[in-house]
């Protein structure tokens, strides 16, 4: 196994073995706590652009398989474990990881103290990050000059509009860089999904004649995407409307709100949720390095239905007098638990509720 070095942009470096793909990468360092689930976060569009950290001493053991993308290529830069399964163990598996990898151009390095460089990352937040075969003046330099590409939405969406055809209520999804368990969230309940890129507007969303709207997740910073702030204003006047993660922090700023970058943000499997008004907690799967800003809502039409108990941070939103609700978890998990996929459920009587009135579309 070939040496390699990550590079932190505080000036740390850390020692450990390559795997996968062999090219150097940049990216934001982040650091996902689930046990599971590598497969599913690692082909997450939301994690296009980051390095993900896993704290899970071990990664890889069970291989990877075929059922259990989010997308079809790796979203993820590059991987940072501390020990890497090489002889994995699934009666699902296809290969292992370390193969998918090299097949897949997706860099990796094991033998990196995880927890150490976790808890760089709470005390000093996500930063930028190196991982090359050399630590040199030059690499330094290029780290320091290395930004982020605010272009991610526009490279993970669909480019075309397509259809997952079913008999139920017809809704439209919004892909900003949706994960494939949404659509199987959806099929399961017999849903008609037209997928539209986020480029589209209004208007062309109307006349495919949707019961309702959902806004799907995506990486990135929100505020790059405000071209789909008037697509969202209308639809959720004329529909029914739902939205996850980035497509939450979306529906946020259309209504008057503002978002935030966080410190370390949220990732993993096992944030609990209250949900106001109710006696009731969720715990739910998270991928998401912004926010919205609390003390932004006053003044708005939008009132907060869920919170995470730990930190606070707002994490689900009603527009009054509207069937248009948002939340910043993943009902859909994949992976993690499935506390909260009765949203989806919830979603679709507020479709059939809106059908009834005998609601026309604008």
């Amino acid at each position: 196994m070939k040496t390699k070095y990550l590079m932190l942009a505080n000036g740390s470096v850390y020692k450990g073995q390559g795997f996968g793909a062999d090219h150097d990468v940049m990216a934001e360092l982040v650091f996902n706590t689930g046990m599971s689930g590598y497969q599913e976060s690692i082909t997450d569009l939301s994690y296009r652009g980051e390095m993900i950290v896993f704290t899970y001493p071990l990664i890889g053991n069970y291989g990877i398989n075929r059922d259990d993308f989010e997308s079809l290529h790796p979203a993820a830069a590059a991987i940072v474990v501390h020990e890497i399964a090489r002889r994995p163990s699934n009666w699902r598996k296809m290969m292992s990881l370390p193969e998918w990898a090299e097949k897949n151009d997706l860099p990796g390095i094991s033998g990196v103290d995880t927890r150490a460089l976790t808890k760089e990352l709470r005390e000093e937040g996500a930063m930028k990050a190196a991982l090359v075969d050399e630590v040199t003046d030059e690499a330094w330099e290029r780290l320091a000059a290395f930004n982020k590409d605010t272009n991610m939405v526009a490279d993970a969406t669909t480019k075309t509009q397509y259809q997952s055809p079913n008999d139920g209520p017809s809704v439209a999804l919004i892909d900003f860089g949706l994960k494939n368990s949404i659509l199987r969230s959806l099929a399961k309940r017999g849903v008609n999904v037209m997928v539209f890129p986020s480029t589209v507007d209004a208007k062309t969303v109307v006349a495919a004649n949707p019961d309702g709207v959902l806004l799907s997740n995506g990486p990135g910073d929100p505020a790059d995407v405000d071209y789909a702030i008037p697509m969202i204003q209308e639809l959720q006047e004329a529909v029914p409307l739902m939205a996850i993660c980035m497509g939450h922090q979306l529906f946020a700023i259309a209504n008057g709100a503002t978002t935030y970058k966080m410190k370390y943000g949220h990732r993993g499997f096992n944030h609990a949720i209250r949900r106001e008004g109710q006696d009731r907690l969720d715990f739910t799967s998270q991928n998401h390095g912004y926010a919205v800003d609390r003390d932004s809502l006053a003044g708005t039409n939008l009132e907060i239905t869920h919170e995470e108990i730990n930190d606070g941070t707002v994490e689900g939103l009603h527009l009054k007098d509207h069937d248009a609700f948002s939340v910043q978890f993943h009902p859909d998990a994949a992976p993690g638990p499935h506390d909260a996929e009765y949203l989806f459920d919830e979603f679709l009587k507020s479709i059939e509720e809106n059908q009834k009135k005998g609601v026309t579309h604008a």
